[in-house]
């Protein structure tokens, strides 16, 4: 987990790869879920409804 200066707790997805590469960070926010590249967190984050997200996460455990 790491901070930012948003204040917002990050976590490094358990489907990241291991080498540096393909790493995908959330943090959860009570309006939405903000998604970042974690090897370049300079770049901005993007934002995803809680809804949009959940349906997100399904379609992935399912394909």
């Amino acid at each position: 987990m790491s901070s930012s200066k948003t204040g917002l707790a990050w976590f490094k997805s358990s489907y990241s790869g291991t080498q540096g590469d393909d790493c995908v960070e959330i943090a959860i926010a009570e309006e939405a879920v903000h998604v970042r590249d974690s090897k370049d967190v300079s770049r901005p984050a993007f934002m995803v409804g809680r809804e949009g997200w959940q349906s997100f996460v399904r379609f992935v455990d399912h394909a």
